[in-house]
């Protein structure tokens, strides 16, 4: 058996994965075909014009599916190794796993609204995607810092803390550098600028505006890297629980063997 098939770790390494391949395979499209400059461009840049756009937004859609489901089984998992009855442990577990449906939530909505289409939504998107996805990360930092030595390593819990930080300060740095970049350009349509000269204003406050968007990004596929190791000691399975021995709207009376509900068929068993 080959490491990735154990338990279900597969799921945060294919997000890992596919999430970095969505990143470059737009980056690089986008620059060979001059919509963007090679020198560190927006995310959301690369995949603003077609045709990367469409694959853009197509792969991240798939990065959203595979965050949720990733995140559905950390959510699972912590259920079943905090007990019942600690409610701050299980109340902030429902709490991260809201946090972070609404962070891939954030991601389809900046994958489907581009920036230069209808900016106000790609921001909300934004926000969603990577505000509250920081958050999502804090609560897990925090769930690994209550539940040492007995569930997670302190060894966990500080690169968990480690990358938290990493997180906020990506954060602060593309807030701040953002905040100056837009007050140097009055009057410019900033999220419509898909190229930039250097020496012209705002041009250094948004190298570093992208590259700490860039960081950020890297921060989070980081975070889930962490996961790989849980979720190989985690197996899920889907049982099928029958509430009628039938599927018909009205009453319909039908044996059912010992064995349980079984399928017929007339003709199977030889009618005409």
């Amino acid at each position: 058996m080959w490491w990735f098939q154990e338990g279900l770790c597969v799921l945060p390494v294919a997000l890992v994965i596919w999430t970095s391949a969505t990143f470059i395979f737009a980056y690089i499209t986008a620059v060979l075909l001059r919509h963007v400059d090679p020198l560190v461009p927006y995310i959301s840049d690369t995949g603003t014009v077609a045709p990367e756009r469409c694959v853009f937004g197509l792969m991240l859609n798939v990065s959203a599916f595979l965050g949720v489901a990733t995140m559905y089984v950390r959510y699972k998992q912590l259920q079943a190794l905090v007990d019942v009855d600690d409610t701050r442990l299980n109340r902030l577990n429902r709490v991260g796993l809201v946090l972070g449906c609404g962070s891939s939530f954030g991601m389809c909505v900046v994958a489907n609204f581009q920036k230069t289409t209808l900016f106000s939504m790609h921001l909300v998107g934004a926000v969603l995607t990577f505000g509250v996805g920081a958050l999502y990360v804090f609560i897990q930092t925090l769930l690994s810092f209550l539940m040492q030595p007995h569930v997670h390593s302190k060894a966990v819990f500080w690169t968990r803390l480690s990358i938290g930080g990493w997180t906020l300060a990506s954060i602060i740095s593309m807030f701040v550098s953002s905040v100056i970049m837009y007050s140097s350009l009055p009057g410019v349509e900033v999220n419509k600028k898909l190229h930039w000269t250097p020496g012209e204003p705002g041009f250094t406050p948004h190298i570093i505006s992208t590259i700490s968007e860039w960081s950020l990004a890297l921060s989070f596929v980081s975070f889930f890297l962490t996961y790989i190791r849980d979720f190989k000691k985690i197996n899920l399975r889907a049982e099928a629980q029958l509430q009628s021995n039938h599927l018909y709207d009205s009453h319909h009376h039908r044996p059912v063997s010992s064995r349980g509900p079984t399928e017929t068929s007339p003709l199977l068993a030889g009618s005409i």
